[in-house]
C-alpha cells in the first residue's frame, strides 16, 4: 500500500519483508553457485528499487499477488529509506558480479554474503540495515537526503 503526504511517499513495510525473502533466495544460490550473472540480475532489481520502488519486480509480486490477500497494514514506512537500501544492496552486488568478472570469486562471495545478512535480518527480523544508515545520514547531515531517490510512482 503506498500513500503520499506532501513529496513524501509511504510503503507497505511488508513488501519489503518479503523482497528481502526472495533476495536473500536468490543471494544464497549464488554463494552456492558462484553464479556471477544471478548477482548481475539482483544487482538489476537493486537498481530498480533505488530509483523507483514502483519497478521493483519483488515490490511488484507483492502487490499484484500478496497483499490483496492481506489485511490493511498497521502503520506504513517512509520510501527513501527503503530505496536508500536498495541503494547500498546495488553497490554490493556490483562489487561481487566485478569480483566474480575480475577473477577473484572470493571479493564476489564476500560482497554477496554482506548484501545476504542484510537481506536476512530485513526478511527475518524486520530489521533494514540500510534504512538505519539511511536514517543515520539524515541525522549527521542534518536534513532529508529522500527525495533525489523518490519518485512519484513508488508504490511497493
Amino acid at each position: 500500500m503506498a500513500s503520499s503526504a506532501g513529496s513524501q511517499t509511504f510503503v507497505d513495510p511488508r513488501g519489503q519483508r518479503i523482497g528481502a525473502a526472495i533476495t536473500s533466495v536468490v543471494l544464497v544460490v549464488t554463494l552456492i553457485t558462484s553464479a556471477w550473472w544471478l548477482l548481475a540480475l539482483q544487482a538489476v532489481v537493486f537498481a530498480l528499487g533505488a530509483f523507483d520502488l514502483g519497478r521493483q519486480p519483488y515490490g511488484i509480486v507483492f502487490r499484484r499477488f500478496v497483499r490483496p490477500r492481506l489485511a490493511p497494514p498497521v502503520e506504513l514506512e517512509a520510501a527513501a529509506p527503503p530505496q536508500f537500501a536498495q541503494l547500498v544492496g546495488l553497490v554490493f552486488a556490483v562489487i561481487g558480479v566485478v569480483g566474480f568478472l575480475a577473477g577473484s570469486s572470493l571479493v564476489g562471495l564476500i560482497a554477496t554474503g554482506f548484501a545476504l545478512v542484510a537481506a536476512l535480518l530485513n526478511a527475518v527480523f524486520g530489521l533494514c540495515l540500510g534504512c538505519e544508515m539511511h536514517l543515520l545520514i539524515v541525522r549527521a547531515l542534518g536534513r532529508p537526503i529522500g527525495p533525489r531517490f523518490i519518485s512519484p510512482s513508488s508504490a511497493h
